[in-house]
């Protein structure tokens, strides 16, 4: 063995320098979440969120002096941006699980089978009993046309500003796209209804579904635009360079390739929509009988049932506690549409094979 090789070996450990030991963040997590406890009770502050925001600042501040003592202020950087991340973390997290966890609490109160099954009908407010079937119905034809509305308006859309779009309109397309990114739902609603009043119109669910159309159609179109300027341009080259035409090179190519993405931008746009409650307050009106037509009268939906009962829910526990469940259905109802938006995309992903 050379010289140089012994002396290598011999200062590797040094020229590393000192470490932490991997347990130390954990530690000093949990020092700083104890002396955030104590300076809270010290100082009589009795909100959770002050004794948490008290001890992710002594947790920044205390990793980043450890840290420098023992590694050096570079590597106590890099621990305290690592640190920042996590506590961002953090905070997004926990009102999330508190959420969560609420609704679950308080959901399942009256959340069963019967619950799931029936509707008001003529049962009051302030009484028990009582469902979301009709809710339920509302909801699913509402948004599912306006899903088979607002989707293949946006993918096509999308699919002509990456494809085809060059020039003037182009640039008026983007435009309205972002304005209606940013429009409030309420504005959608008022819109239908405008229409609505000057063809004499009744409340009917299939208003609803145009206001909320208008809501996705933004969010289709920029999920999916991004999902298109994905895709390798060397496919596209690829394909047109063996006379495949262009609108076959989209259709066989282009989609095939982002599918998995285009299926999750419409799956959250179908989210983003589910909770909607102006539009339908305004167009659908709400009912409490099972109108299984959504062109035809009143209808009710999830969202628009949360409303009425909680507004109720001051004089009767009954009121409150269908409210809660039925914002557990609603998570619950989200849920599986991400789920099954995964499962798509898995399925529907192009396979690479040997």
């Amino acid at each position: 063995m050379s010289t140089a090789a012994v002396v290598t070996g011999k200062h590797a450990g040094s020229l590393r320098g000192a470490r932490l030991p991997k347990w130390a963040p954990l530690a000093i997590a949990a020092v700083s979440i104890a002396l955030g406890l104590g300076i809270s009770a010290a100082a009589g502050l009795h909100s959770k969120i002050q004794w948490a925001l008290i001890a992710a600042l002594l947790h920044v501040v205390g990793t980043y002096g450890i840290a420098a003592r023992v590694e050096g202020r570079r590597q106590a950087k890099d621990r305290v941006a690592t640190s920042l991340v996590w506590v961002a973390f953090l905070l997004a997290v926990v009102p999330l699980a508190s959420l969560v966890w609420s609704t679950v609490r308080r959901g399942v109160k009256v959340l069963d089978l019967y619950f799931l099954t029936h509707s008001m009908g003529v049962v009051a407010d302030s009484e028990p009993g009582g469902g979301i079937y009709h809710a339920i119905i509302g909801s699913l034809e509402q948004i599912g046309l306006a899903t088979l509305i607002g989707a293949p308006i946006g993918v096509l859309t999308a699919i002509y500003l990456v494809e085809y779009g060059r020039g003037r309109l182009a640039k008026s397309v983007t435009f309205f796209v972002d304005v209606m990114t940013g429009i409030p739902s309420i504005v959608a609603g008022l819109f239908i209804l405008s229409i609505m009043l000057m063809l004499d119109l009744q409340p009917f669910g299939f208003a609803g579904s145009l206001a909320l159309a208008i809501l996705m159609m933004p969010v289709v179109v920029r999920s999916t635009e991004e999902m298109l300027k994905l895709v390798p341009n060397e496919l596209r080259e690829a394909s047109l360079a063996l006379g495949v035409p262009k609108w076959r090179t989209i259709l066989k190519v282009v989609l095939p390739t982002s599918i998995g993405g285009i299926t999750t931008g419409i799956m959250l746009a179908v989210a983003r929509i589910a909770g909607e409650t102006a539009p339908v307050l305004l167009l659908v009106f709400g009912n409490p009988f099972i109108n299984n037509n959504p062109f035809e009268g009143a209808q009710a939906s999830l969202p628009l049932y949360i409303y009425q009962q909680y507004s109720q829910s001051a004089g009767s526990p009954h009121a409150f506690n269908r409210a809660w469940a039925a914002s557990l259905t609603l998570i619950a109802f989200v849920m599986i549409l991400n789920l099954a938006a995964r499962g798509i995309a898995r399925w529907k992903a192009p396979k690479t094979g040997r």
